[in-house]
């Protein structure tokens, strides 16, 4: 059902529920036998009970998707606003004598309509789709591996759309959730008798509703579905999605940044919710692929103010509209200037006075800066500098400073760049001050701009052939989302002078990837070696040997401390 027809039908049945319940209150009162006039004063009790109601129901967002249908949430959720609305109408009563009921009918009527609220979602929910959907049996027989909150969300779509998915049921590795049936299909068992259940099911679709599956067990998968034929697809991860809601037009192919840069990482949300609650906070280079990922997940919190800063104003363009679906265009505003401009550099911070900034802004092709070293000097370190000088300033309390896997044990133009941003920024620390200055390393992300996967495809598209480097070059891998995510995570819990690293898995061989994205395109293509780039290493790390790594209280980020310089 369309959300804004869905949420009109809502609407109209609350108001007849609340008329159903004052008419059987009022009957319950004057023993089934109405006095002259009582049928009008219903009536305005109900436009008066109806409005009230509406009013709560709209602060606890009973109208929009944030719950799920007949969960715990939505009944807590109705509970509250029909106990609320109930009370204002009783006391609103006593106060004006007004409709003219006797007092007891608010709160008779009151307890009515939580039990038809109740009623009336569980219906809804359960048997509306057994009715209309319990048949279906248009579109490929599709098998939900995962039976959770998205896993019912995507059956839910499936069975009130057009879709070409015939969901014949799940699979789920719970076994407290063996031999249920959700809106009439069943849980078939689990990832282990996954050929069997295909098989016997005629399966042709296989659709992953877990948000934090990792590359490994995915690719496991994989290889089964293309042993058996079956197309395999997959939701993107909780962080890639822009509310918690999924839709059927969240579904994709699995590709090779699924199997490569996806981790399991918990959506522990609250601390970072908490943190950034009220706060002013500024992303500079919003533009590029850090920075506007960094964009979308602070646009998810309740921010006092969200600044993103870049010197392209295409890039800008892009990032605003992307941020679209956020409906407080107030919440966030668009700054065109570049770090390398102090004067500019100074004017922004003394006007919109951050609390919190993320400096993604830097140069970082590697290729590109070996050519032209100067340049990085010019914003890897002294944009870097005047970004720093305008934080301390202007008192800023938190200031994350992302830097790459480049950075530990250097041999290019951008790693000796990236590791002078590392110290200038513990350089910042102070033992007198609460602020705090920290960076955050990580390796390669997937879906960055450049990315290698894009070239393969690229080459592969245009007949070839595909150019690798070294046939044992391997580097490290996350999903953008994740990595910023992490990225978030270490706002909260880094210390000053900190240089926190993201702990990426293992590192990924580039030859067998490119090996495979031809295997899977069927054509008979060539992969010619290069050799390694002038400043480019055969094998990335994430840390000097000199450091010393500790853990903290995430499992995927790790403390370290780089010599801290003065930029005066």
């Amino acid at each position: 059902m369309n959300i804004n027809l869905e949420k009109y039908f809502k609407i109209l049945l609350d108001f007849i529920l609340w008329f159903c319940s004052i008419l059987l209150a009022s009957l319950l009162r004057f023993d089934g036998k109405f006095p002259s006039g009582v049928m009008f004063e219903i009536f305005k009790l109900t436009f008066l009970a109806g409005s009230l109601y509406l009013c709560t129901n709209f602060i606890f967002s009973l109208y929009s998707r944030r719950y799920q249908k007949a969960s715990i949430e939505e009944f807590i959720a109705i509970s509250l606003s029909v106990s609320i609305s109930t009370l204002l109408i009783f006391t609103y009563r006593l106060v004006f004598t007004f409709p003219n009921l006797p007092r007891s009918v608010p709160i008779i009527s009151g307890l009515i309509l939580l039990i038809l609220s109740l009623a009336s979602r569980i219906f809804y929910r359960n048997e509306v789709f057994k009715i209309f959907s319990h048949n279906k049996n248009t579109g490929a027989n599709t098998l939900i591996y995962g039976a959770g909150i998205t896993g019912r969300q995507l059956l839910e779509q499936m069975l009130i759309s057009q879709s070409n998915y015939n969901p014949v049921g799940f699979i789920d590795d719970d076994i407290n959730k063996s031999n249920l049936r959700i809106l009439g299909r069943p849980i078939l068992g689990n990832i282990n008798i996954l050929e069997k259940i295909i098989k016997s099911n005629q399966i042709k679709i296989l659709i992953v509703a877990i948000s934090n599956i990792d590359s490994k067990s995915l690719l496991k998968i994989e290889e089964k579905c293309q042993s058996l034929g079956v197309s395999l697809r997959i939701i993107p991860n909780f962080f890639a999605l822009v509310s918690g809601a999924i839709n059927l037009t969240d579904i994709h192919d699995v590709v090779e940044e699924d199997l490569l840069g996806r981790v399991a990482l918990k959506t522990d949300e609250g601390d970072i919710l908490n943190y950034f609650k009220g706060k002013r906070v500024l992303v500079t280079g919003a533009g590029g692929s850090i920075g506007s990922e960094i964009s979308r997940q602070l646009s998810r919190y309740s921010l006092k103010k969200l600044y993103m800063l870049d010197r392209d104003e295409t890039s800008l363009l892009d990032l605003e509209l992307s941020l679209k679906l956020y409906p407080d265009k107030n919440s966030h505003e668009l700054i065109l200037a570049d770090i390398r401009d102090l004067d500019r550099v100074n004017e922004v911070f003394q006007d919109i006075k951050p609390d919190i900034v993320f400096h993604a802004a830097a140069l970082k092709h590697l290729n590109f800066l070996e050519k032209f070293p100067d340049e990085a000097r010019k914003t890897n370190i002294l944009g870097s500098q005047n970004v720093l000088n305008a934080a301390d300033s202007n008192k800023v309390s938190t200031f994350v400073n992302i830097s790459t896997d480049k950075a530990a044990q250097p041999s290019s133009v951008l790693g000796r760049s990236k590791l002078l941003t590392e110290q200038l920024t513990a350089g910042m620390n102070k033992k007198d001050s609460r602020a705090k200055y920290l960076s955050v390393r990580f390796g390669n992300v997937i879906g960055s701009n450049g990315s290698f996967i894009n070239t393969f495809r690229t080459q592969i598209k245009n007949g070839g052939p595909v150019t690798v480097t070294h046939p044992d070059v391997t580097r490290y891998f996350m999903t953008i989302s994740e990595a910023v995510h992490l990225v978030l995570k270490s706002a909260v819990i880094g210390k000053s002078g900190e240089t926190l690293i993201l702990e990426m898995g293992e590192p990924v061989k580039i030859d067998l990837i490119a090996r495979r994205m031809i295997s899977t395109s069927g054509r008979d293509i060539k992969i010619i070696y290069t050799g390694l780039n002038p400043g480019e290493k055969l094998n990335e790390v994430l840390f000097n040997s000199d450091e010393k790594i500790e853990k903290s209280e995430n499992n995927y980020i790790m403390r370290t401390k780089v010599k801290p310089l003065s930029g005066g």
